[in-house]
């Protein structure tokens, strides 16, 4: 079965159920159900490759023990179950005093689930659908998750709950590109979404793999945080398909919910990579959180306070995706790009066309490239350019990680030497951000030479015309008269 048939199928069972309303409880129906599959997959995976190997859950939760029978419960028994029995269990897993790790893991994506479903009957159906077409221990089934992930993000953006997690493949495998982690290297993201920079650093990392040790080097180094419970749930089953099997490290909570004081140097990381929610306000109080001079409900400012407070002294690096706002906006803004001009050296802002993130938002965006251990004295700029043809980026055509190679080419390798002004890149003073009150919005100076010609052959080619032009509508004019008259 397709992908498209196989999501499809499953939503059309459920839209039969009177207790799911609408996409958003739907898709999430779907990631529980799709969570303890893959979970019960791995599960198999994991009994053959150590004989040491316990669940953590009761033989009977299990889902090979109640869901991969297609005979097994069902109807009023299947429901009761689920909401009375299962859930229940699941949720205890994150506050048990002997739970361990990977049964607190689960605890923690089950923490703010729900079973929308009334219908065993449609239920059992469902279930039946993922059972029959979905291995999670197969190569291609595992890919086929992430085209899994992208139908669900198309389909939560239809539900109006999408444009705060996702971010184009294109954009993460860049700025991972860029960024260029190494093994050993603490990888945060504050903002994690359903954990696309952090799969990404996954990929890049296990290219340095030569050993076992490397391989748990690489897992005590991946840091995800996440607030809500539908993307903290596909960013714990993304990494489990990435080879993190017990990932306690990508949490379920509010980064600003934490009291800037109490991150101290244990909190420090080498590496930042986000996309934190723009244009969002948080809560009455999360603000208090935060140094005086930070103190807005502006979501992004928030983060981006954090995370340059985050990052290890002389080795942090990040690079974040921010809004045109940030660049020009004053008060707070002013305030934290003073402190990045001062204290980072902020060595490069590309800047992204509008579309970037349609159809979520048409907000442009850029990408803050910077190092901790400033000041900062020149910042080069590059604007990224629409493919040959292209007005803006649509579903049908997204941004692609080729287009990238412009600023790849450019780029200048590790060390960014020999950069050079062209169509697309310009540097600008830090002396002239500050002289311009810390504004970022640098425009692109670049201006094409057209050659016009001489002035005189232009005006008698301009006369020629003109006089073409006369003998045209002198002509038509009296075809139309000679018409009228023979009418008449």
């Amino acid at each position: 079965m397709s992908l498209s048939t196989l999501i499809k199928s499953i939503q059309d069972i459920m839209r039969k159920d009177v207790g799911v309303d609408g996409d958003a409880q739907r898709i999430s129906q779907i990631c529980w159900l799709l969570f303890l599959k893959i979970f019960d997959d791995k599960e198999q995976e994991w009994e053959l490759t150590s004989s040491k190997y316990q669940s953590p859950l009761p033989q009977e939760l299990r889902w090979s023990y109640w869901a991969k029978d297609d005979e097994g419960l069902t109807g009023e028994e299947l429901i009761e179950f689920v909401n009375n029995r299962l859930f229940p269990t699941l949720k205890n897993l994150a506050t048990s005093a002997h739970s361990t790790p990977r049964a607190r893991v689960i605890g923690s994506v089950f923490a703010d689930a729900y079973n929308y479903m009334k219908s065993g009957t449609l239920l059992r159906q469902v279930i039946n659908v993922i059972e029959k077409d979905v291995d999670f221990n197969s190569s291609a089934d595992r890919h086929l998750f992430n085209d899994i992930y992208e139908k669900i993000l198309a389909d939560l953006q239809s539900a109006g709950n999408a444009g705060e997690y996702y971010t184009p493949r294109a954009v993460t495998q860049f700025i991972v590109d860029m960024i260029d982690p190494r093994l050993g290297e603490n990888i945060l993201d504050p903002a994690c979404g359903t954990g696309g920079f952090l799969t990404c650093a996954i990929d890049h990392l296990k290219k340095q793999e030569t050993t076992a040790e490397d391989r748990q080097l690489l897992i005590e180094n991946i840091h995800g945080v996440e607030k809500k419970p539908l993307p903290h749930m596909l960013a714990v089953t993304n990494m489990m398909l990435h080879d993190i099997d017990v990932p306690v490290r990508i949490r379920h909570d509010n980064t600003l919910a934490r009291p800037f004081r109490d991150y101290g140097a244990k909190d420090r990381v080498d590496i930042i990579i986000t996309n934190p929610p723009f244009g969002g306000m948080e809560e009455d109080g999360i603000e208090k959180n935060f140094l005086s001079r930070h103190q807005t409900r502006e979501t992004a400012d928030l983060f981006m306070a954090l995370i340059m407070h985050l990052l290890k002294s002389n080795t942090g690096r990040a690079a974040v995706v921010l809004p045109d706002g940030f660049l020009f906006g004053e008060g707070v803004k002013t305030t934290l790009k003073k402190e990045l001009l001062k204290d980072f050296n902020l060595h490069t802002i590309v800047r992204l066309p509008k579309g970037v993130f349609a159809p979520y938002t048409s907000i442009a965006t850029n990408i803050l490239f910077f190092e901790k251990g400033g000041p900062t004295t020149d910042i080069w700029f590059f604007e990224h350019p629409y493919p040959q043809g292209y007005k803006s980026y649509s579903r049908s055509k997204p941004l692609t990680i080729g287009e990238f190679d412009l600023e790849k080419a450019w780029w200048g390798g590790a060390e960014r030497n020999n950069r050079q002004t062209t169509e697309y890149a310009w540097k600008v003073g830090a002396e002239d951000i500050v002289a311009d009150n810390y504004n970022l919005d640098s425009k692109n100076p670049y201006e094409e030479h057209v050659e016009l010609g001489d002035p005189d052959e232009l005006m008698v080619e301009y006369q020629d015309i003109t006089r073409e032009l006369a003998q045209a509508q002198q002509a038509l004019k009296d075809e139309l008269l000679a018409a009228l008259k023979r009418q008449a």
